[in-house]
């Protein structure tokens, strides 16, 4: 879908982009805060940004309960959401273009004036406590966390965060509402029909009853090279891995493009290096890569699913396809099949509004670039095996990683498949 975008700044302090679509029949709004779980006054009350995360839509100036307000949210068929990360609240909605008005209001008193009550606390602690436990049950969710902490993030594991949850106060609540729901730390992102209307909607975010503050810094943690780990679960049928890169740099978008084509040429497909000989020799049925820049570094991390019985098979498959590429001997014929494929998950990636805004909230919410989605193609296009390598090899020279499993089996077998690993940093 055609879009046009605009960057506005308004006196209040909070920032924004305004995305034009022309013929949309629905508006889409994002607001972010940088007021995360790595923001909370103090680590035993961990988990006061997630508590206040999910008393977002309860009682407000205007209504008097949580179901009040969402009754009257979604008559016409709107929807809303809120997540909390390590670094931000997101306010999300999406509503049908004759009621942006009614609904933005409503995002307004929700975000600005809520009335936190100890009713709801005591309701939403109960379920908090239901959702992290269930992430202990998902092993995939439940060892990345370990692998940040173990590479030197500062942040708690799911079991940890459980166990500050009755530590959480309702003056803790308002403290973290007051202090981080500020202008100036407020990002947005409004997409839709707003030919006509962007003036309007500039005036009533500048008229948001929020108070002036800072838009917060954002951690830095110095991250190092860690043994492996296993998270024991006797429950487990099989091994969920992940195996961390870290480099100390934030990677260029040119970098970046270069290293999505790489994980797809070696786990995106069922003919990928990794994922699709692992496929074929019917040793993994589900592997993924995937490369990302922070603030401060960036990642290459590698993830999935094996059999005890084939993991020494699969990490032969990784070892020997990463030394492959390590030793430069990737084809040209598999990098332009990669491009074709980037170029047209490009292209149907902007199929709807969601999907327009979704391309640049993170990048905007994260260090505040509005990529250019039009440059992308030529972006992908000018890819080359050189920047591949070469940016492959910087992430295994600088020897900071991380191999965390969750499974049933013995410390040892862990260890085992850490060396196969080992043997492509030295």
């Amino acid at each position: 879908m055609k879009h046009t975008v605009e960057e506005i700044r308004l006196k209040n302090g909070a920032r924004g982009l305004l995305i034009d679509v022309p013929g949309a029949t629905v508006m889409s709004f994002e607001f972010q805060f940088r007021a995360g779980n790595r923001y909370v006054k103090h680590k035993d009350i961990y988990e006061t940004a997630h508590l206040m995360e999910h008393m977002a839509f309860g009682a407000n100036a205007q209504f008097k309960t949580e179901h009040e307000f969402e009754s009257e949210f979604t008559k016409n068929g709107a929807y809303h959401n809120a997540f909390t990360s390590d670094l931000s609240m997101v306010y999300m909605a999406d509503c049908a273009d004759f009621e942006w008005e009614r609904i933005l209001k409503l995002q307004e008193v929700s975000i600005c004036q809520p009335k936190f009550n100890e009713d709801e606390l005591t309701a939403e602690k109960g379920n908090v406590r239901s959702e992290l436990t269930g992430y202990l049950n998902n092993h995939i969710r439940l060892l990345w966390p370990k692998a940040q902490q173990l590479l030197g993030e500062d942040v708690l594991t799911f079991s940890q965060r459980i166990k500050t949850i009755p530590h959480v106060t309702l003056r803790d609540v308002r403290e973290h509402h007051r202090r981080t729901h500020t202008s100036d730390n407020m990002r947005f992102v409004i997409a839709g029909k707003l030919h006509g209307r962007k003036t309007e909607i500039r005036r009533q975010l500048e008229a948001w009853n929020l108070p002036k503050g800072e838009h917060f810094a954002v951690p830095h943690d110095e991250l190092h090279t860690a043994n492996p780990s296993l998270i024991r679960r006797k429950e487990a049928s099989n091994i969920t891995f992940g195996w961390s890169n870290i480099v100390p740099r934030v990677l260029s978008d040119t970098e970046l493009d270069a290293m999505a084509c790489l994980n797809h040429l070696l786990t995106g497909t069922m003919h990928s290096r990794i994922f699709g000989t692992a496929r074929k020799k019917g040793v993994s049925y589900n592997i993924f890569s995937d490369t990302a820049a922070s603030f401060y570094e960036s990642s290459w991390d590698f993830g999935g699913q094996v059999n005890q019985e084939s993991a020494k098979e699969l990490f032969e498959i990784i070892y020997d396809q990463m030394r492959q590429v390590l030793d430069g001997k990737v084809t040209q014929t598999e990098i332009d099949a990669a491009k074709s494929y980037a170029l047209g998950r490009h292209q149907m990636g902007a199929q709807t509004v969601s999907q327009i805004s979704n391309f640049y909230t993170a990048r905007y919410f994260g260090d505040g670039v509005v990529k250019d989605y039009e440059k992308v193609p030529d972006s992908i296009t000018n890819t080359s095996r050189e920047c591949m390598i070469e940016t492959a090899r910087e992430f295994i020279n600088a020897d900071t990683w991380v191999l965390a499993a969750v499974g049933s089996g013995e410390k040892e077998e862990i260890n085992e498949l850490s060396r196969t690993l080992a043997q492509l940093y030295t």
